[in-house]
């Protein structure tokens, strides 16, 4: 797979928050603990070991027994499962959503990502063994995100009602979705093993979080991952003393509101991910999870009958700590308690808030992960690359937005120069002159000269728009070609990664598909890939 690199700006696809932190903009020093490159981890290392109890090591090596205990895990899994007991074993991970089917692409991308950086720090530094771990999001209550994924222009969706933590859903009705994915991929070899990988996921197993694993571990087992579902009894009971503080004093509030409001001030062109509550834990129970809010001296669970003093909350979050629910501020927090972790590697949008927790992590006394944005690709196969060549067509080109994309070709391919900067410049020397005569004679004609000025730059302007068009007009056939391929290569005008499943190029290159990706992706690549396959 040859690969390309462009860098994040580059690609007009990154906030400009996410392209000033992988760039190390100073100001943004502030927000975060010690920036994503290999020699920074050994600090990293000697923190969380420092802080990391060895009985919570065993809780958690305890809680991923119980969780395999269905599952055909590889050789490679259990040792790392079983080597998190030691205090030289440590985390990287990331984090995503209990997508139908892995959902986008980059569900692949982010799990390679840990599994490279896990081999990479191992190689660095082989006195400490390094475990790719990869977070199912079960307790998450956004049906609609996740209930559908697209193949071959096709999305293939899952009706079902909504309600509750989507890991404990019931996975009765796939095999609809099955039957209609299994008619578009037809016959072979790989088809078949996609269909066989389908049912034995979601028609063999009755949770969706049981699904997710089954389908992730056999994408990924032999590379050693370990996977973890933070719904978990005995993992949250390690948490209560964050929870009982979120519910009492509201301790993410005020240094989470104060980290979004300096990071406006840097910028006011930040986007600000996610604003905090009062209280950031919901409540689980029967097919719900609503948010705990504060009503006078009662505690209550929103849209629902459900109430407690203070002394009855506390009370039962102590008992039944399973049936507490982070949110997307307080997940993050609760993931360093229980982890060994050194990293998390998520998009820019997760590496957004994630910049807002550095100060709220400091008042918890939880060491403050490297924050890694994870490889973004896109793949181009080689027979598409080769049309691009003979149209001249740079990787570059096609990150543009369309109009941009077309102009440039037809601007470089037109036999004719449809430029007319050097014209533009040649009229503002002249009228440079008649402000400097204007100037010396009767200042009364300087708006008159800068009307004029306008005016004319605007007819060059204008001329040519109509000569663009024009050329357009005659390049049909060329204009129709590039698009047809951005088309392809950026459906409905949206990332590749962000649309289109895996199972399309599974397809096509089967079982070396992965391991080839696996090979051709650097965990520390501060731009985004271009492989053809």
């Amino acid at each position: 797979m040859p690969a390309e690199c462009i860098s994040f700006r580059e690609t007009g696809y990154f906030s400009r928050l996410i392209c000033d932190y992988t760039e190390r903009a100073e100001a943004l020093s502030p927000f975060y603990n010690r920036f994503p490159e290999i020699s920074g981890f050994e600090n990293q290392i000697r923190e969380k070991q420092a802080s990391f109890p060895a009985e919570t090591r065993q809780v958690l090596v305890r809680a991923l027994e119980e969780q395999y205990k269905d599952i055909k895990a590889s050789k490679a899994t259990l040792f790392n499962l079983q080597s998190l007991s030691a205090n030289t074993a440590f985390t990287v991970t990331t984090g995503h959503q209990l997508n139908l089917f892995t959902g986008p692409g980059y569900f692949l991308y982010k799990i390679i990502s840990v599994i490279n950086l896990a081999k990479r720090l191992k190689d660095t530094c082989p006195d400490y063994h390094f475990v790719p771990v990869y977070w199912m999001a079960t307790e998450d209550h956004d049906f609609e995100e996740i209930n559908h994924f697209n193949f071959k222009g096709k999305n293939f969706r899952w009706n079902r009602k909504s309600g509750g933590a989507v890991g404990e859903f019931s996975t009765e009705g796939l095999d609809e979705v099955l039957h209609l994915f299994a008619s578009e991929l037809g016959a072979g070899r790989h088809a078949e093993y996609l269909k066989d990988l389908f049912r034995s996921a979601y028609l063999e197993h009755d949770r969706l979080a049981d699904a997710t694993r089954f389908l992730a571990n056999e994408l990924f087992g032999e590379y050693g991952l370990v996977i973890v579902d933070g719904n978990d009894r005995a993992l949250k009971k390690r948490f209560v003393p964050h929870m009982e503080k979120d519910l009492t004093r509201h301790t993410a509030y005020e240094s989470v509101s104060a980290a979004s409001e300096a990071l406006r001030e840097i910028d006011p062109g930040y986007k600000i991910q996610v604003n905090p509550r009062q209280i950031n834990l919901f409540y689980l129970q029967d097919g719900i999870r609503e948010r705990i809010e504060k009503s006078g001296d009662e505690y209550i669970v929103h849209g629902t009958a459900i109430k407690w003093n203070e002394e009855e909350l506390l009370k039962h979050l102590h008992e039944e700590p399973q049936q507490f629910s982070p949110n997307v501020l307080l997940r993050p927090l609760y993931q360093e308690v229980i982890l060994p972790n050194l990293s998390y590697t998520g998009g820019g949008g997760e590496i957004a808030y994630w910049l807002q927790l550095r100060e709220f992590f400091r008042n918890e006394g939880v060491p403050f992960p490297v924050l890694m944005l994870r490889n973004s690709v896109l793949l181009i196969d080689t027979a598409l690359r080769d049309k691009m060549k003979k149209l001249g067509i740079t990787s570059r080109n096609l990150f543009l937005k369309r109009d941009a994309f077309i102009n440039k070709r037809v601007r470089q391919i037109s036999d004719i120069d449809i430029d007319f900067s050097p014209q533009k410049k040649h009229l503002e020397e002249q009228f440079s002159t008649l402000y400097e005569l204007a100037e010396k004679t009767d200042k009364t004609f300087l708006n008159a000269v800068k009307a004029q000025e306008v005016k004319q730059l605007k007819g060059l302007d204008k001329l040519e728009k109509r000569l663009l068009k024009a050329q357009k007009r005659k390049l049909s056939d060329h204009v129709t070609r590039i698009t047809a391929i951005q088309n392809e290569l950026f459906p409905n005008g949206a990332l590749q990664e962000r649309v289109v499943n895996f199972s399309e190029f599974y397809l096509e290159y089967g079982e070396e598909f992965i391991p080839g990706l696996v090979k051709a992706l650097n965990p520390l690549e501060n731009g985004f890939s271009v492989l053809t396959l």
